[in-house]
């Protein structure tokens, strides 16, 4: 299936990904708007309009007292990486699409005691359901789906995160 996006959504999002693939920028951003994540050490590693990749370590703001990273932080992570592809497609966008997260799931399957990778790939599936609501006028949601993992490639933990997404009037 081709995916129809108009020009000028190719270029804000293009434009969106060159505010974030700034470091600078993105620390900026990250202080001012999220600082847990800001003083967590979250990351951005990897961001395109398909995929993204966020990570998150384990260090004394980021642990619980079990000695891994607590869920809370992974789960700041994991939100990251579907978020960032979620703002990336509604980036200037006319008309103006509201987000918002409406429910989060997660499993978890082996501590996390280092550096925690989430990464998410439904970017594609982004666009369409922003698409979807636009051509409907109705809010439509999706459930994305990241997956962490630790240096080793081993499952650490798995998130659902559903966003919402509705035309401002």
């Amino acid at each position: 299936m081709e995916k129809t996006v108009t020009h000028a959504t190719d270029s804000n999002t293009a434009a969106f990904f060159s505010l974030i693939n700034n470091s600078l920028k993105l620390r900026l951003y990250l202080l001012k708007n999220v600082p847990a994540a800001f003083f967590s050490g979250v990351k951005i590693v990897e961001a395109s309009p398909a995929m993204c990749t966020t990570s998150i370590p384990y260090k004394w703001l980021t642990r619980n007292p079990f000695r891994s990273t607590y869920f809370a932080s992974l789960s700041m992570a994991a939100e990251l990486s579907t978020g960032v592809l979620a703002m990336a497609h509604v980036y200037k966008r006319q008309p103006s699409i509201a987000l918002l997260v409406t429910g989060i799931e997660g499993k978890f399957y082996k501590k996390a005691t280092g550096l925690t990778f989430f990464q998410c790939a439904d970017g594609e599936k982004m666009s369409e359901t922003i698409a979807k609501s636009i051509s409907l006028n109705a809010p439509q949601e999706i459930k994305a789906h990241t997956i962490g993992r630790n240096k080793e490639g081993d499952v650490v933990a798995e998130f659902w995160i559903t966003w919402s997404f509705k035309v401002r009037i």
